[in-house]
């Protein structure tokens, strides 16, 4: 997985900046200040166990709050039990709060597709089934169009040895996971799945990612 981290990430420096030729001189700190005065976006991801992916994208400047949750599914309110069933065919997604100021929409896919396999079909590691999917639900056409753009360019490019199968699809219903789903890793860090699992994600985000650390 490492490998494919560093893979990659040489094609998203190229991928991520392409026409972009006037650079962002506002620091994390300034953009702080004016934090109230600017309107949040909003972006919808599964790569898996969202208490990993909700560790990483808290540690992003300009991600200003991350809730672990379930989407597209076919029932209400689901519970935890019941979208581990797989029945309810809902993915266990993080809905983040961010600051386009600060990180933009394609800055944060560069992170969504380095921070999993998005090649294996409702796998992820040892979590197996359709609530752990690669999934982007996005929330307008500017989402839709900008994540379908760079999942080609991936597969036209071979980025990774197999295709990338992630699903596009709309956002639809955002239902809150229970209490003790949030801010787990920060809650739970000496706990085994935290310890064996998460942890070593996070290293490795760490130092692909570190111009991007708060």
């Amino acid at each position: 997985m490492l490998k494919h981290l560093f893979l990659i990430s040489n094609f998203c420096c190229y991928l991520f900046s392409c026409g972009q030729t006037v650079s962002k001189e506002k620091t994390y700190a300034k953009s702080q200040t004016n934090i109230n005065l600017i309107a949040m976006e909003t972006a919808t991801f599964g790569a898996g166990c969202f208490w990993c992916v909700e560790a990483i994208f808290q540690r992003l400047k300009g991600v200003e709050d991350v809730k672990s949750g379930y989407m597209g599914g076919k029932i209400k309110n689901p519970t935890y039990r019941e979208v581990c069933s797989g029945l309810t065919g809902h993915a266990e997604v993080i809905q983040i709060k961010y600051n386009p100021e600060i990180i933009t929409y394609r800055e944060l896919l560069e992170v969504f597709f380095q921070i999993h396999d998005p090649t294996t079909l409702n796998r992820q590691g040892a979590d197996v089934g359709t609530q752990y999917r690669s999934v982007i639900f996005y929330h307008n056409d500017a989402q839709k169009e900008l994540a379908e753009k760079i999942k080609k360019e991936l597969n036209d490019n071979k980025v990774f040895d197999n295709p990338v199968v992630t699903e596009i699809s709309p956002a639809s219903t955002f239902y809150v996971a229970e209490d003790y789903h949030q801010n787990y890793y920060n809650q739970n860090g000496s706990e085994p799945y935290c310890s064996f699992v998460i942890q070593p994600k996070l290293e490795k985000f760490k130092k692909v990612f570190s111009d991007k650390l708060k």
